[in-house]
């Protein structure tokens, strides 16, 4: 909304920095924080007051038992945050950015009603999985049928670009759009699956949004695109906004989940996180870069994938001590914020090497 200041600079010239997308991305991450540190302690008293507490496994690390209790749900926190600075910030008729704040209301909408169904019902086993997966198809399929009619790059409508080489992109066709939901619906469950430790999810969230800050701002500008190879896309500086939105609302949120946590994530974000990444991903045409930057987010996935298979198939037999790894490491005996703040590391780390990857070619 901001953004239409700039045509009143023949009136005051400054307000010309509005039309700036590096300008609008600083006010978007600043404003973002300094909502979620507001308004953080009036909604972590207002679920404290409904008791939407934090129900822990009998069968998890025996240190997370004194969590039982703390405040969850804290996803509204981002999702507010998020919302206010966007719609303030962006370049609100932009077409991505109304795709990925519609596909962040869906997908919001699945995790808050499994956190609804956990704390508010009082049914431990949450939605029925087949509901979440069904609200992820359809935030998915917006996704896809838009993209299908409308391409982030019309010379590219269905290309993968191939990070780490010169000009190799590659054509998947009609695979393409199913390649697209793959990489929604994985990345969503992805950073759900990471969220088990005080700061860790919205910490590794903050670093892979970096990675795609950088990546959409250099995309969407012509110049930029044409010097590092880049597929251009033309209004994808907007996407940065919506992610320099995120990374302020989760160091907000960071404030209170930090450890001794506070208040907990819950799915209301997480799902909406992780699918809103992806989708920006996609829309810059870096969608091979998410493994990268999201490494830890992967690792963790497979380490489900891994335990549940060898469960099933090696006779109950189990190859971590518990997933996802984090617990592993827990259950080692590694203290929780040391486990947290080195997957913090390893986070950097990759996202340094993705964002390499403008100049390794």
């Amino acid at each position: 909304m901001l953004y239409y200041l700039h045509f009143l600079k023949d009136y005051f010239f400054p307000l010309n920095l509005f039309y700036y997308i590096s300008v609008r991305l600083s006010g978007a991450m600043i404003t973002s924080f300094l909502i979620a540190l507001l308004i953080a302690p009036f909604v972590i008293k207002k679920l404290k007051k409904y008791k939407i507490q934090q129900l822990q496994r009998e069968d998890g690390p025996k240190t997370h038992l004194s969590k039982s209790g703390t405040t969850t749900m804290g996803g509204i926190i981002i999702f507010i945050s998020m919302t206010i600075s966007t719609l303030l910030w962006a370049k609100p008729d932009n077409r991505f950015v109304i795709i990925l704040l519609v596909s962040m209301v869906i997908l919001a909408f699945a995790g808050w009603l499994d956190d609804y169904t956990k704390l508010v019902k009082k049914d431990p086993r949450g939605a029925p999985s087949w509901l979440k997966f069904f609200l992820q198809i359809i935030a998915s399929l917006v996704v896809v049928m838009y993209l299908a009619v409308n391409p982030p790059s019309h010379l590219y409508p269905t290309h993968i670009l191939i990070p780490y080489t010169k000009n190799l992109i590659i054509n998947l066709g009609v695979f393409y759009f199913i390649f697209e939901m793959l990489v929604i619906i994985g990345s969503s469950n992805a950073v759900n699956l990471s969220d088990g430790q005080d700061g860790l999810a919205s910490g590794l969230v903050i670093f892979a949004a970096l990675t795609f800050i950088i990546m959409a701002y250099c995309a969407g500008n012509v110049r930029w695109a044409e010097y590092l190879k880049l597929i251009y896309v033309e209004g994808a500086g907007e996407i940065s906004i919506f992610l320099g939105s995120m990374v302020g609302a989760c160091l907000g949120f960071l404030w209170y989940n930090a450890y001794p946590a506070e208040i907990f994530m819950g799915d209301t974000s997480s799902l909406f996180l992780g699918g809103t990444i992806g989708i920006a991903a996609i829309m810059i045409k870096h969608e091979l870069l998410l493994p990268v930057a999201g490494g830890i987010f992967v690792i963790e996935t497979l380490s489900v994938i891994i335990q549940m298979a060898s469960y099933k198939f090696r006779n109950k037999k189990r190859v971590f001590l518990m997933a996802p790894l984090h617990h592993h490491f827990e259950l080692k005996g590694i203290a929780e914020p040391k486990v947290t703040v080195r997957f913090w590391i390893c986070g950097i780390v990759l996202m340094l090497i993705a964002l390499s990857s403008l100049k390794i070619r």
